[in-house]
């Protein structure tokens, strides 16, 4: 059964961040990979010990993106993440366990979940204030990103960590279209630096008139992006060919503190999450102007696209600013993408702070971090029953799992193409 909810802890006195992706013929994924409840309608113990290893299938050949001259690739004109569906896993994943793995940023840890048994089979230090876990553009490599100023490199073939390299401020962390470039978010000096997706060496830095530059999503084509800046209630448009902002954005709500970006699935608009009015900003990408909101939940935070691409999971964390504003109740809001409508909201059961996370290579499970309560909840995308929670370190924030289908990352916690 799912393990009991631990008493609810104190919040964080101080904020590390303003606080702080087959199918049913796979049933291999199904059976092992699934955070499903067991045939007796009873999910297993969170504390349950870990007695096999889930491996992902044998995965399909991937089509390398085609490149267009703005230096993206070519699109599906109805669905852009058509090769994120199930099934579609990269050869780059072969043999790779299927793991949760959760930054603990107030613990300088990540702890590892074996999703078959819902229990942590590993925990590991890294460098101070881990914020992300991120895949690789290649699905070679998984980079945690802590934010005291390293990236901690893991292996996805053994869920065990490499090596930590020195880097400055790397709050969060996304790939060029071409994967010629990681692109480190330093949230704090408001830069976008521009690395080897390799070495990490240093290849240019552009300062951005951004304060609290964190999330981004691109276009269609990968010839622009969005960045939300949450300290400053805007977000801004990206260039890549000229490595220029082109564009700021005033959000229209007072306060507004814009989080995660990500582009619709038909990719007419961008949707923005915004923690701070509780709902999500419908941007146009070309004329760069807002054209609508829908309001979702208290602490708008982080967007998932469901596997077929009709829905959005938008995750509510419950709280919308730092320490000692009001808790609401944590929630994920089903947004369809043809209507914009919301269809369904889901209260985390029994109470909770979901923060970022991702969906599983089935798309039937999304993982989720609770931030101020120190646990991960595992959620049933058909009906939102939570399946399990299981204790972590502190301050839990942008986990991913991990294999996911898709052709490459874009980055932060699995922004699959």
């Amino acid at each position: 059964m799912v393990s009991p909810r631990s008493s609810h802890p104190s919040r964080p006195a101080l904020r590390t961040r303003r606080l702080l992706l087959a199918t049913a013929g796979i049933v291999l994924v199904a059976s092992l990979a699934s955070c499903s409840s067991s045939s007796s309608g009873s999910s297993r113990s969170a504390g349950a010990s870990a007695s096999t290893t889930t491996t992902a299938p044998k995965p399909t050949e991937s089509t390398p993106p085609t490149t267009t001259a703005a230096g993206g690739f070519d699109p599906n004109p109805s669905n852009v993440y058509a090769a994120t569906a199930p099934g579609n896993l990269s050869e780059a994943v072969a043999g790779v366990p299927t793991r949760v793995y959760v930054p603990n940023s107030m613990s300088g840890t990540v702890s590892v979940i074996d999703p078959a048994t819902f229990s942590v089979i590993d925990t590991f230090k890294t460098g101070p204030t881990p914020q992300h876990v991120v895949p690789s553009y290649d699905l070679k490599t998984l980079w945690v990103n802590n934010n005291g100023g390293s990236l901690t490199e893991i292996d996805p073939k053994t869920a065990k960590p490499v090596k930590t390299f020195p880097v400055s401020d790397p709050y969060n962390m996304y790939f060029t279209p071409d994967g010629s470039s990681a692109i480190i978010v330093a949230e704090k000096r408001q830069e976008l630096d521009f690395r080897d997706p390799h070495t990490l060496a240093l290849q240019k830095s552009v300062k951005v008139d951004c304060k609290g530059v964190n999330h981004l999503d691109y276009s269609a084509d990968g010839s622009y992006f969005i960045a939300s800046c949450e300290f400053g209630g805007a977000i801004i448009k990206f260039d890549v060919a000229t490595s220029k902002v082109v564009g700021k954005l005033d959000l229209s709500k007072p306060g507004s503190m814009p989080q995660d970006v990500r582009l619709a699935s038909d990719g007419s608009v961008f949707f923005v999450a915004d923690m701070a009015s509780g709902g999500v900003y419908l941007i146009d990408g070309p004329s760069f102007k807002e054209t609508g909101f829908v309001q979702t939940g208290v602490g708008a935070h982080g967007l998932y696209p469901s596997r077929d691409g009709k829905s959005f999971f938008v995750i509510n964390r419950g709280s919308p600013m730092a320490s000692g504003a009001p808790r609401g109740p944590g929630s994920i809001s089903v947004m369809d993408v043809a209507t914009r409508s919301i269809t369904a909201n889901w209260p985390i059961s029994g109470g909770g702070s979901p923060d970022m996370g991702n969906l599983s290579a089935d798309g039937k499970q999304l993982w989720l971090g609770g931030r101020f309560d120190n646990e991960v909840y595992c959620v049933d995308t058909t009906d939102g029953k939570l399946l399990a929670r299981i204790p972590v370190g502190k301050g839990p924030h942008g986990l991913t799992i991990w294999p996911q289908p898709g052709r490459f990352s874009l980055g932060h916690t699995g922004n699959m193409r």
